[in-house]
């Protein structure tokens, strides 16, 4: 196949393609956060329910993410990339008209499977076709639109999402999944690796798909039936065995999924580990925030959508300006930078306590999403750069599909732990509440310490009743044998409950942010550093 410059009109068709078949992957994942609420409430799912929308996505992809791209190289990049588009829309429609949660979360897995092929694909066909020279530019480019639109992702869903139309998340990729097959059928030729040798990783992608997934059922039963029981111990245990063996099989395999080989250079084992911990953080940290905004703060799903504003623009202006600063100064000093600043935004954003709505978001919460908007900027561009130029340029494709493969799998299993951290912190501090000493009090709750007094005195079934509501986090609802007296006291518990839980968790999520700034420390170096 031949090669174009990106300043061609095929090369430019070809970025086209690109970008808009992977913002369609990316997009999904942020604005559903929003819609979330919506969702929740139209089709009574529980908390653990949500965490499993998400997840049955990101499993796919992050499993099989790796072998779609080996797919493209041998049958044909063009193809599979249409292939997997096809079977996205597919997936999309059928999760914008499922009438109930379990269909969600399996036509979720249909679109992670049309996913795996479709955003590598996007890659594949980008390093196949753009001129070597200007190969590191586009994926760049890729890279930093495609992070402005998912950052845009949350606005988009808050609009639809209050207007009582949340599963056009979903139907809105069908134009342009529509647009994106034309562009390929009419103005970009077929590629393929014509020297390609060795079978299909299967058994690799097989045993980091269940791997993952035992991981997660196993985390998202803990609330359910203790972190002691036998099934849970089995479950996490068979788990990390099983990735244990997905790293056997890619050491021993002819064409392993993920070259571990690529993994003896500090700088890309460095960028990757930091990729792992700040985006475990990050979708950790912009999942519970929207959850707060909306069931527990009083905003509206579009103005939750809004907040995230800051956080978009500054990706606009700035991401250009970083990666010059990256040209100039290297990676390093900005992959410690930004990532901590990052943390620090998180960190801010867990003293958010309860607030009088949309009027306190300056106060509140817009000094820790900036922050956060910053410490992103100056590490998308700069991230790219260091994976990238850590490998010898044949392998910036498999470079890139590894870097990518990484966020995926840090959100999968961010979602599963905080999933059932989220439940066991909320748990734990309803059930404090309920177990102060009884006093006489009979008074409405008004205060923190009626409230306390109320919530101890109700009878034991009762609390059972409101204990059980704890796997719904924000959108638990008072039960109706509380008495009308109670009622108050309940709602109040669960809002601070809630508070309790997102504060820890954004606490969590920010040294995780920092542990990604200590892996550039550690690792990286810059490029007149090797």
């Amino acid at each position: 196949m031949a090669t174009f410059s990106l300043n061609s009109l095929t090369g430019k068709w070809i970025m086209v393609s690109a970008i808009l078949a992977s913002s369609m992957g990316f997009i999904d994942g942020t604005a559903l956060n929003v819609v979330l609420p919506s969702l929740q409430k139209s089709l009574k799912s529980t908390g653990a329910d949500l965490f499993w929308i998400l997840n049955a996505y990101l499993l796919m992809l992050a499993s099989l993410i790796l072998i779609g791209g080996s797919l493209g190289d041998r049958l044909g990049r063009k193809k599979v990339f249409m292939i997997g588009i096809g079977i996205f829309m597919t997936g999309s429609a059928a999760c914008g008209c499922s009438p109930d949660t379990t269909l969600l979360i399996l036509f979720r897995i249909v679109q992670g499977i049309g996913g795996a092929l479709m955003i590598p694909g996007s890659l594949s066909l980008i390093s196949a076709a753009i001129d070597e020279k200007e190969k590191g530019r586009a994926i760049g480019i890729w890279s930093s639109v495609t992070t402005v639109v998912t950052v845009g992702g949350p606005i988009l869903g808050g609009a639809l999402a209050d207007a009582g139309l949340w599963r056009y998340i979903f139907f809105i990729n069908l134009p342009l999944g529509a647009a994106v097959l034309f562009i390929l059928w009419r103005k970009v030729e077929e590629s393929k690796n014509e020297s390609s040798v060795g079978g299909l990783d299967f058994a690799g992608a097989l045993a980091i798909a269940f791997g993952l997934a035992l991981l997660t059922f196993g985390c998202l039963r803990i609330p359910a039936v203790g972190w002691r029981h036998w099934w849970i111990g089995g479950t996490l245990g068979a788990g990390v065995l099983l990735l244990m063996a997905f790293i056997w099989i890619e050491k021993r395999s002819r064409s392993p999924m993920m070259p571990l080989g690529l993994f003896t250079n500090p700088t890309f084992s460095g960028a990757n580990a930091l990729s792992f911990f700040l985006y475990a953080g990050l979708g950790a940290g912009m999942l519970f925030l929207s959850l707060n905004l909306v069931q527990i703060q009083g905003y509206s799903q579009f103005q939750s959508g809004l907040t995230f504003l800051p956080f978009t623009l500054l990706m606009i202006s700035l991401s250009r300006y970083a990666g010059g600063l990256s040209d100039r100064w290297g990676a390093r000093p900005l992959l410690i930078a930004g990532p901590a600043v990052a943390g620090v935004g998180l960190f801010l954003l867990s003293f958010a306590g309860q607030t009088h709505g949309v009027a306190d978001y300056w106060a509140n919460f817009f000094p820790g999403i900036l922050l956060l908007g910053l410490g992103m900027t100056f590490t998308v561009a700069p991230l790219t750069a260091a994976v990238m130029g850590s490998v010898d340029p044949r392998f910036s494709g498999t470079a890139s599909g590894v870097n990518n493969a990484m966020t995926r799998i840090a959100s999968v299993l961010a979602n599963a732990v905080f999933g059932a951290l989220a439940v066991v912190f909320f748990s734990g501090a309803l059930g404090q509440r309920m177990a102060a000493k009884p006093t006489a009090a009979a008074e409405p709750a008004t205060t923190a310490m009626s409230t306390r007094a109320a919530m101890s005195a109700l009878p034991a079934k009762e609390k059972q009743a409101v204990m059980a509501q704890a796997v719904n986090l924000g959108n638990a609802s008072v039960p109706a044998t509380v008495s009308d007296r109670d009622k108050p006291a309940v709602a109040a518990a669960y809002r601070d409950a809630f508070i309790t839980a997102y504060a820890r968790i954004l606490r969590i999520s920010a040294v995780l942010a920092w542990c990604g700034a200590l892996m550039a420390i550690v690792f990286v170096y810059s490029h007149h550093e090797k």
